[in-house]
């Protein structure tokens, strides 16, 4: 496999991003391309040669793989590969499901299916993702407006493929063969809302259609306007009666009726999603009706886990019944490892850990690491908001779910790609300055904690017009003009052509990222330690420690155009060197010096493993109501006899319940180590027992049981 440091290199020797002439842009598809046929390999033998755990047996075996040591792709299927011409127009039973087909309009069916994605999963594996990510793919509403239900999100019937993309034998065909690769395929499910059927008399005709023809929205109805009796009427047009599949989903009893979501305060839960008809998720009927839903799609599919949409959208006790139904059920029939996230757009750490603890929910996606890691690698900010997005891990460590369960990712479907914010954020940057902050980015994804996603098209240096339609390019030869005039990073096509192209630049990149994060099981799972961070654009540097083998990983990551050197601790004698083709470390003084060149990165092993901590106690703690999150005690506590630049410890937080039992609050492994715990669950609240225990990882423990008050 062609060395993505070489790469690195000759980007840099083509385009010193400084100065650079014009001329030169018109030559810089040639020059990256050359730069993917480099057959320097250093890097990938050195992690081929220095691999710290195997992986051939997780890697073949997807059903007993921790999903920590996955790889996604998220994909629309509508977008990827058109595997059977015949299914483009859709159902030909159901009026509501036909149609739509388009493919020069950015919002329409454009003919991709699971056929096409079956055809294309060898380029998928070769590029060493392990899970596949589609979008809903269940029996959509064929058009609604202006445009068509090619996302899948306008559900109609929860039991059946869209005949768009197929039948039910092709999903299971898919399944199948991707798993007979070793590969993981998620299902995209909604419990939000179904397709806009339900109408209301006060906006709408009879035969469904807006009264008022230039505001298309039904305004909010809030609850204290329902308590006094002002209240929409609903009604389903005749012909539509019975369209929605269960049957139970035709009755507009099950839905809040209330009007469009107003996007903040209780409209957020209870109002239309852009006209969707909004489910009550408060009903009983409603969670235990969406739980069999999905209990029977897991029966009959038996996929590996799903991603979950508009979670904030939905009220938190349906998801603290869903959950954990959903989980056991999956168990039952025979996945172990079945996992869950959800979609909660929200970038801060305090709102969305609230739905894997008070949710009950195993993980959700990382918009906190979007932002913080666009923000930095894709634009100029301080890598200290970095330090301070990994701090906040803490919001997410409880009894079942932490930090390094999370899917991180740098762009999607909805806010727009990584190479759109490129674009914005250095419009008179070379393309291949911009190709490399991509890579870089991505870098970023694959070795810091979580579990990464590729956004499909990114690996092929799509850009996009904005979001949403913007950012849904074919993969396939488009027809499409609005997107085949854009400029793609790294390469001189445009999506007109095919776009699976094994030697892009990028696409390599990744294919070695994940050859090497295969290859080393704490860049998979260690703990995420932050090192340093520059307080302008430059340098961030975080160490991973597996808690098993106890070596550290040290990697520096330049956001800079300019080679920048970091002075750090060292925890060993030497570091052999993982990725970017340097030569090993010695310390000097109990000190290293690590060079990065202009917007790359570095990877060195340490030559022996971190020193226990010994004689780690308590010194003190506090313990006050969270400022950010107030239904949780914010626990910190300050050690002391921590000497090394890496202390390994486990500070284990149990608090005593109602029953006098002490149970599991939270186990932190990184300074500044810190407990959120519930209130409503500990004795007594504030004035409550919590009992702490330090551990060293090496067979060292000391505990104390504290009196909050």
């Amino acid at each position: 496999m062609t060395s993505f440091n070489k790469i690195t290199q000759t980007i840099l020797a083509a385009a010193t991003f400084i100065n650079i002439a014009a001329c030169q842009d018109t030559n810089q598809n040639s020059t990256t391309q050359n730069a993917a046929n480099s057959t320097s390999k250093s890097a990938t033998q050195s992690a081929a040669t220095d691999k710290s755990t195997s992986s051939a047996d997780i890697y073949a075996d997807y059903l007993n793989r921790d999903v920590r040591d996955d790889i996604f792709y998220f994909v629309l299927p509508d977008r990827f590969a058109n595997g059977d011409p015949s299914n483009d127009q859709g159902s030909e039973v159901h009026a509501i499901s036909r149609g739509g087909f388009d493919p020069t309009h950015k919002g329409y069916f454009h003919g991709g299916d699971l056929p096409g994605l079956k055809q294309k999963l060898p380029y998928l594996k070769e590029m060493g993702i392990t899970a596949i990510w589609m979008t809903p793919i269940l029996r959509n509403r064929a058009m609604q407006g202006s445009s068509s239900g090619y996302h899948g999100y306008w559900i109609v019937d929860f039991t059946q493929l869209d005949p768009h993309f197929g039948s039910n034998d092709d999903l299971k065909d898919l399944i199948d063969t991707a798993h007979s690769m070793g590969m993981k395929v998620f299902f995209d499910i909604i419990t939000n809302h179904t397709a806009d059927i339900i109408r209301y008399e006060e906006c709408h005709n009879e035969d469904g259609s807006h009264k008022d023809k230039d505001n298309y929205n039904c305004k909010y109805k809030y609850m204290e306007q329902l308590a006094a009796g002002d209240t929409y009427t609903p009604f389903v047009p005749p012909e539509q009666k019975e369209v929605k599949v269960p049957a139970w989903l035709n009755d507009p009893k099950y839905y809040n009726n209330q009007g469009d979501s107003e996007w903040h305060g209780e409209s957020a839960i209870n109002g239309d999603f852009a006209g969707l008809d909004d489910l009550n998720t408060r009903d009983p009927k409603v969670v235990q009706g969406f739980i069999d839903i999905y209990k029977d799609i897991i029966t009959k599919f038996k996929p590996d886990g799903f991603r979950i949409d508009t979670v904030k959208h939905v009220d938190l006790s349906f998801w603290q019944a869903f959950s954990p139904a959903i989980m056991q059920h999956a168990k039952d029939q025979g996945i172990p490892n079945f996992h869950v996230f959800g979609e909660v757009y929200d970038g801060d750490p305090a709102f969305l850990s609230r739905f894997t603890t008070l949710g009950k929910m195993p993980a959700i996606l990382d918009f906190g690491f979007q932002g913080n890691a666009d923000a930095v690698f894709a634009n100029t900010e301080s890598p200290t908001k970095l330090v301070k997005l990994f701090d906040d891990d803490d919001y997410y460590n409880d009894a079942d779910s932490a930090a390094d369960l999370l899917l991180t990712f740098i762009g999607n479907h909805d806010m727009g790609r990584v190479g759109l914010f490129l674009n914005k954020n250095f419009p008179q940057a070379s393309e291949a300055e911009k190709t490399q902050r991509s890579i870089l980015t991505h870098a970023l994804m694959y070795f810091s904690r979580g579990i990464p996603v590729v956004y499909y098209g990114d690996e092929q240096g799509f850009t996009g017009d904005g979001n949403d339609q913007d950012a849904r390019e074919d993969m396939m030869p488009s027809v499409t003009d609005s997107y085949n005039d854009n400029n793609l990073l790294g390469t001189d096509k445009t999506t007109a052509d095919d776009n699976f192209d094994q030697t892009h630049p990028i696409y390599l990149a990744l294919a070695e990222f994940a050859d090497i994060y295969k290859s080393h099981k704490a860049l998979r799972r260690g703990i995420h330690f932050n090192r340093y961070a520059e307080q302008k654009s430059g340098i961030y540097a975080f160490s991973r420690v597996d808690k098993d083998e106890k070596v550290e990983y040290l990697l520096a990551f330049n956001a800079a155009k300019t080679a920048k050197t970091v002075e750090l601790a060292a925890t060993a004698n030497s570091y052999q060197n993982i990725y970017g083709d340097h030569s090993p470390l010695k310390a000097n003084n109990g000190k290293i010096e690590i060079q990065v060149a202009p917007l790359s990165f570095v990877i060195y092993k340490a030559g022996s493993a971190v020193e226990s901590a010994e004689g780690a106690t308590l010194a003190s703690f506090t313990a006050q109501t969270d400022s950010r999150s107030p239904e949780f005690l914010d626990v910190q506590y300050q050690l002391s006899g921590l000497t090394s630049a890496l202390p390994l410890l486990k500070v284990t937080t149990e608090y005593k319940d109602q029953n006098g039992q002490f149970q599991l609050a939270a186990e932190d492994f990184t300074p500044p180590y810190r407990a959120k715990i519930e209130e409503a669950l500990i004795a007594d609240g504030l004035q409550g027992t919590i009992r702490v225990t330090i551990d060293n990882l090496n067979g060292d423990t000391s505990e104390q049981v504290i009196n909050l008050d």
